[in-house]
């Protein structure tokens, strides 16, 4: 497999729960302060228990100076392709350049199709997202002052205005599990954002989904290693063991970022402070060794 080479990022997957309010806020507070490079939200919005993820980010931007955002990742079936191009560009505007958008196909439907929005077969659900994907991204080209046309199945856009353009380049991480899911990703996303919790055939499985992904870049005349791979993972008692083990991950299957699922303070801090410097250490000292 070809080395990815990314610098390592480590990260806080929390909850966006609505009860208490200011709890997600703290927690991203905390994982900043134990210098996790991001907080990453789900975002479900047909679940009264969670508050709406934009707003929590928004408010999360405004208490933090450092810290990127993370959608992990998105609803589309239940966001409009250009507002949420909108949104993601003022949101990484009035941030300074700190938001990453993941996107996800959907799942939930009959919680979908409740609050509003179509249920989609699997295949439908794929394109959707293709086409969503080249909205945003046209939605964020002002290069050109052409009205952004784009003739879709799913969604159509037919003279919409562009702009704002976002701070930075705005990564696009899809959460892809199936095969012409990775193989999209790997031909017009940035990066892949998946759960360790999910891979139920192990290391294998990880495998076979790189080299899915790296299918899908190569056909469209991409280099594969210009799509970031992370994952979500689960706290871990075992401190020496699970710095060996993600290492391996990022030197063996090219994950270049972990996302602690945790709402606890005190694990971020861990997290933070003591297994993201050594995982770092030991991929660099693995790195350092083979060349």
């Amino acid at each position: 497999m070809p080395d990815y080479g990314r610098d390592l990022l480590f990260g806080a997957f929390i909850t966006p729960a609505a009860a208490p309010p200011q709890h997600a806020v703290g927690l991203a507070v905390a994982a900043e302060a134990a210098g996790l490079d991001l907080a990453a939200f789900q975002d479900h919005p047909y679940q009264p228990r969670f508050l709406d993820t934009w707003t929590l980010l928004s408010y999360v931007a405004a208490r933090t100076t450092r810290l990127k955002l993370v959608t992990d990742v998105l609803n589309l079936p239940l966001r409009q392709p250009a507002v949420v191009a909108r949104s993601a560009a003022s949101l990484d505007l009035l941030s300074g350049g700190r938001l990453e958008l993941g996107l996800g196909a959907g799942a939930f439907w009959e919680a979908i199709e409740a609050a509003g929005g179509k249920k989609l077969s699997p295949a439908d659900a794929v394109t959707a997202l293709e086409e969503a994907i080249r909205i945003i991204r046209g939605i964020w080209d002002v290069s050109t002052k052409a009205p952004l046309r784009v003739d879709g199945r799913i969604h159509r856009v037919d003279g919409a205005k562009r702009g704002p353009a976002p701070a930075h380049d705005v990564g696009i991480w899809l959460g892809a599990y199936k095969p012409r899911m990775l193989r999209v990703t790997g031909e017009v996303a940035d990066g892949w954002i998946g759960s360790l919790g999910y891979l139920r055939a192990g290391m294998q499985e990880l495998a076979e989904l790189n080299a899915r992904i790296d299918d899908g870049a190569a056909s469209a005349g991409r280099d594969p290693s210009d799509v970031r791979r992370l994952l979500n993972i689960s706290p871990s008692s075992d401190t020496p063991g699970w710095t060996e083990r993600l290492a391996e991950l990022a030197l063996d299957y090219g994950i270049s970022g972990f996302i602690l699922a945790s709402d606890d303070a005190g694990e971020l801090a861990r997290f933070g402070h003591e297994t993201a410097p050594a995982v770092r250490e030991a991929v660099a000292a693995a790195r350092s060794g083979r060349n």
